[in-house]
């Protein structure tokens, strides 16, 4: 269970949750990133209809919560294969990198304790240029850790 003192990610994230992406478009990213979950797909488009969650920096961080989750977990997304996916970004440039977090509704503070974590993570120039260039789970799951 993650407490409300959580000040790193990488307890979050399971080697299971890192994918190298294959999809073009950022619908068809977020449907290869919930692994058949159709209600939390249904949840993050909904989030995205609302406003973009691709911040810039070529990140994007789609979030949503569920009361069927226990935890909060993040799946990490790396695109490898194009210039990056169009999401609308805020800075209008595609997205290389995608965090997606999901977790129940009912605990507003834990989350914006993981969100504020992984915003001071992703700033990082050097971090963010390590991870798109990562060929390996393992590589990603290192870099996070280092952090």
């Amino acid at each position: 269970m993650v407490t409300a003192e959580l000040t790193s990610i990488d307890k979050l994230i399971d080697v299971e949750r890192i994918t190298f992406i294959k999809s073009k478009t950022r619908d068809e990213v977020l449907k290869e990133m919930v692994n058949s979950n159709e209600e939390f797909l249904k949840a993050l488009l909904t989030r995205e209809a609302i406003v973009s969650t691709g911040i810039g920096m070529g990140v994007a961080i789609p979030h949503a919560k569920l009361e069927s989750f226990d935890d909060f977990f993040i799946s990490i997304g790396i695109v490898k294969e194009t210039q990056g996916i169009e999401w609308d970004s805020l800075d209008g440039f595609p997205v290389r990198l995608i965090f997606m977090i999901g977790g129940p509704p009912d605990r507003q503070e834990e989350y914006l304790k993981i969100l504020s974590a992984l915003t001071t993570l992703i700033r990082d120039d050097t971090l963010r240029g390590k991870l798109t260039g990562a060929m390996r789970v393992h590589d990603v799951v290192e870099l996070i850790n280092q952090h």
